[in-house]
C-alpha cells in the first residue's frame, strides 16, 4: 500500500511541479494587495512579456503606452455585446467556462492587470527558440492584428502559441510540450497499469459489477500496456 501511494504521489508531483498553459486571472476581490512589479529593464514595443503563476506562466506582446497585448479565455464575449462588461478584468469564473466552450480573446490590458501583482521576465524565450525574434515593431504589429475574438484549445492554440507566433513567425508552446513528455512518461511507467487495475477492482467492489466499472477497469490497463 506504501508503494501504491509513493506511486500516485511521484506522478501528481510530475504533472504539478511544472508551468502549465493559459493564464489565471482573480476575481476583483482576489486582486486586493497585489502591487504590480515592474520589469528591471525599460520595456520596449513588441516585447514578448512572461508572468510567473503558481502553475503555469501566462505571456503577453507589449504594445507600449502601459499596455499589453494577450490571449486569454473569455466566455462573456458569448452571453453579451456589452463592451464595457467584457472589457473589465476577466474573472476565474469567465476564463473556466471560456476554456470549456473554446473561447477566447486577444485583447489589450493595461500591464498592472496583466502582471497581477508578480514579476514581468521579458523576452525569455529568445534563450530557447530555434527561430529568430522578429523586429519588434513587426511583433507589435502582428499582435495588434489579432485583437478580438479567437477559437481557444488548452494544448494546441493558447496564449503562448499567441506570442510565439508573433515574434518568432512559429506558434509553439513549451509548457505544453513539457505536458506532453509527462504524459508520456507516465503511460510508459507499466507500474501505471498495475496501478490502474488496482484502482478499477476498488471502484467494482465499492460500487459492483457493471458497464462502467468494469469496462475501464479492462480496457484502461490494457491501453496503458500496449502504449507502454
Amino acid at each position: 500500500m506504501l508503494q501504491l501511494f509513493t506511486f500516485l504521489l511521484e506522478k501528481f508531483s510530475l504533472l504539478f511541479n511544472f508551468k502549465l498553459f493559459g493564464s489565471n486571472w482573480s476575481d476583483g476581490e482576489d486582486r486586493k494587495g497585489h502591487a504590480p512589479r515592474a520589469p528591471p529593464q525599460p520595456l520596449r514595443r513588441g516585447d514578448l512579456l512572461e508572468v510567473p503563476r503558481t502553475l503555469f506562466t501566462h505571456f503577453g506582446i507589449y504594445l507600449g503606452d502601459n499596455k499589453v497585448a494577450h490571449l486569454i479565455p473569455d466566455i462573456l464575449p458569448v452571453l453579451t455585446l456589452d463592451r464595457k462588461l467584457i472589457g473589465s478584468v476577466i474573472t476565474n469564473t469567465r476564463l473556466i467556462f471560456g476554456v470549456i466552450y473554446r473561447c477566447a480573446t486577444v485583447r489589450v490590458d493595461t500591464l498592472e492587470d496583466f502582471a497581477y501583482g508578480s514579476n514581468i521576465l521579458v523576452n525569455p524565450m529568445d534563450k530557447f527558440m530555434k527561430d529568430q525574434a522578429l523586429a519588434n515593431e513587426d511583433v507589435a504589429k502582428r499582435a495588434e492584428k489579432h485583437i478580438g475574438a479567437t477559437p481557444y484549445s488548452l494544448l494546441w492554440y493558447n496564449c503562448e502559441h499567441f506570442v510565439t507566433d508573433c515574434r518568432y513567425g512559429c506558434a509553439a508552446s513549451l509548457q505544453t510540450d513539457k505536458l506532453c513528455e509527462c504524459l508520456k512518461s507516465i503511460i510508459r511507467d507499466q507500474c501505471s497499469v498495475a496501478v490502474t487495475g488496482l484502482l478499477g477492482i476498488v471502484s467494482i467492489i465499492c460500487y459492483g459489477m457493471a458497464p462502467s466499472t468494469t469496462l475501464p477497469t479492462i480496457l484502461i490497463p490494457l491501453t496503458l500496456w500496449m502504449a507502454g
